[in-house]
């Protein structure tokens, strides 16, 4: 086996007395394709910084191989001196390999042109995300890369790091995204780091069995600590001369219980309908919405009953969250009639965390509205209908005392969700309108917010770009089609794939997939495109018209093996069974899309003459 390129050795990293994890250790090969799980706040961000070398550890080793590039994805980049996101994207290339920052942009859908200044947080991250896969370094960190992706941007970025030779350590509450492209598993869990050399897709149930195992430990030791106390109770009393080597296992046993890092429990949410509301929830006539000559929603009628679970899909930009606030009445529509149902109460959960100030406390946060303050106590929230404690309430949602008095910005983003959602289930509601709920959410929470989304019994409208969530969550989805229409369609994620037009399909078919590495080198035998002599029409030669049908039957084969390949590297298993071959399908793939890409534009130019 090669070097490895990067060696963490026995590493620990606290702050004050609280250890993020401890002797921790790592290799990474080239070509390996790590996933980061744990708890919020369990130290996923911070062990990438470490790696990176951005962040000293307490103890250990870090060793990187001589001229190996580690390239980490910057939370909050500095686009100081940049006129444009292109520009800030292509920085640290060679001018002859700009256009990798030209194709990461198109994927990731930023255009090159975007000024900087003026530019979201949103689009400001992808930039920096494509200035990452541009540089190609030789290990990529990755933290939460699929944040302010839509679904077409996820899908291109899965493509490409499907075909990359970097290797990558990835952090991400994705699902499908950690399936489809993890090959071994670290899991922070309560200071120590485990290793699956497995990919996401066995990482579940490992960690139920391994939790599993200790609860059943605990449970032996506590049995063996009460057996040894009854006997020092029992047996001293009944010799004069102590037995001092049971009374020190005594003492062992409960020092090893005192030791032990109970498991970490999950957020104690909880979501209460409010009055049960109108069978009838929303009902929209031909709802319509432009801004200037664009139109966001063409003429939209839809009817919204008790209990459904509505999901909006689509690009970004599309006009998910105009929608979302047509049909909720929170924005007017230009054209149509909206009619809300009767009893209802209304709980919003926004993208932009705009119900957060990050100079006020988590206790201001909570105790701030009236509706939900307990009148004339300041320390006390009305949770539900029912007064409680507001440090008593945000430990149900794992934050500790501390915490209380300290600013919402010293909270990391997975946290400040956590703190949204105590917020929110501060009321009760039968109308829950979720703008990108999942965002920054670790996995043990998502479960926990899937089940209670799942057992509400009330009705769920929500904006997400995650595929797995969906398609637990869902039991409609309600998709764009073009030029402002959307339709409705029954079930999840997975069924609207089913449902939607061919036409639908085509126009996604079109878009591009991963992107090469390196620029696209041109077969043998293919012939340069044919030059057109200002004021001569341009005719096949006998020889072109034999190449453009040559051309039509290798691009069919190059298809068939492409897709050959890629049935072969969806076995989670095949890099842990055989490396090499692994190895070899990934290169055979990116080998044959650098040919077909080529072929198609010689097909393309030679098939435009044929049609004068």
């Amino acid at each position: 086996m090669p070097a490895p390129i990067l060696t963490l050795d026995q590493i620990s990293l606290g702050f004050g007395q609280h250890a993020l994890f401890k002797n921790l250790d790592l290799v990474l090969h080239q070509g390996d394709r790590v996933c980061l799980v744990g708890r919020n706040g369990a130290g996923k961000s911070s062990l990438l910084k470490v790696i990176a070398g951005l962040l000293d550890a307490d103890g250990g080793e870090r060793v990187l191989q001589a001229g190996t590039q580690v390239g980490y994805l910057e939370q909050e980049p500095d686009f100081s001196g940049f006129a444009t996101l292109g520009d800030y994207a292509a920085a640290a290339l060679d001018p002859a390999d700009h256009y990798r920052a030209e194709i990461a942009l198109e994927g990731l859908d930023i255009a090159m042109a975007m000024p900087a200044q003026t530019a979201s947080g949103g689009e400001r991250r992808r930039a920096a995300l494509a200035r990452l896969l541009a540089a190609e370094p030789d290990i990529m960190l990755l933290d939460e890369p699929t944040n302010h992706l839509d679904i077409n941007a996820i899908e291109w970025l899965e493509n490409h790091l499907l075909a990359t030779k970097t290797a990558y350590v990835l952090i991400s509450h994705d699902r499908q995204f950690l399936t489809k492209l993890s090959r071994s598993t670290i899991w922070l869990d309560r200071g120590e780091a485990r290793r699956l050399p497995q990919g996401f897709a066995a990482f579940e149930s490992w960690r139920d069995q391994t939790l599993e195992a200790e609860r059943e430990q605990r449970h032996k030791l506590n049995r063996l600590i009460k057996a040894e106390a009854r006997w020092a109770v029992e047996g001293i009393t009944a010799r004069r001369k102590r037995n001092m080597g049971r009374v020190r296992r005594l003492a062992e046993l409960r020092e090893e219980r005192r030791n032990q890092i109970a498991e970490t429990g999950r957020a104690a949410m909880s979501l209460a309908a409010g009055q049960l509301s109108g069978k009838l929830v929303v009902e929209a006539d031909n709802l319509a919405k432009s801004f200037g000559d664009r139109r966001i929603v063409a003429p939209f009628s839809a009817r919204i009953h008790r209990g459904d679970r509505i999901a909006l899909v689509g690009p970004n930009g599309a006009g998910k969250t105009t929608l979302l606030r047509l049909l909720t009445g929170d924005l007017a529509p230009d054209a149509g009639k909206l009619t809300l149902g009767a009893n209802l109460e209304i709980a919003k959960l926004d993208q932009n965390r705009a119900a957060l100030d990050p100079q006020k406390t988590l206790w201001e946060t909570l105790t701030e509205d009236k509706l939900s303050r307990v009148s004339g106590h300041s320390d006390q929230v009305m949770v539900r209908g029912r007064p409680q404690h507001v440090v008593g309430y945000l430990k149900q949602f794992l934050f500790d005392e501390g915490q209380a008095r300290s600013p919402v910005q010293s909270l990391s983003g997975g946290e400040r969700a956590r703190l949204l959602l105590a917020k929110l289930m501060t009321r009760s509601a039968n109308f829950l309108v979720l703008d990108e709920p999942t965002n920054d959410l670790d996995i043990e929470t998502l479960d926990l917010l899937q089940e209670l989304l799942g057992d509400f019994d009330g009705t769920v409208l929500l904006v997400s770009h995650d595929r797995d969530f969906i398609d637990r969550v869902a039991t409609l989805v309600i998709a764009p089609f073009g030029d402002g229409g959307w339709r409705m369609y029954a079930g999840g994620w997975s069924d609207y794939l089913l449902q939607r037009p061919v036409d639908d399909v085509m126009a996604r078919a079109q878009t591009k997939t991963a992107p090469v590495s390196k620029k696209p080198a041109e077969p043998r035998g293919v012939s340069k495109p044919v030059q057109n002599p200002a004021g001569k029409p341009r005719i096949l030669t006998m020889a072109q018209q034999k190449r453009l049908e040559d051309l039509s039957a290798a691009i069919d084969q190059l298809e068939t093996e492409i897709s050959r390949l890629e049935e072969f590297l969806a076995d989670p298993e095949l890099y842990e069974k055989s490396p090499v071959k692994f190895q070899k399908a990934i290169d055979g793939v990116a080998e044959r899309r650098q040919k077909l890409e080529a072929a198609e534009a010689e097909w393309l130019e030679l098939a435009e003459i044929a049609e004068n």
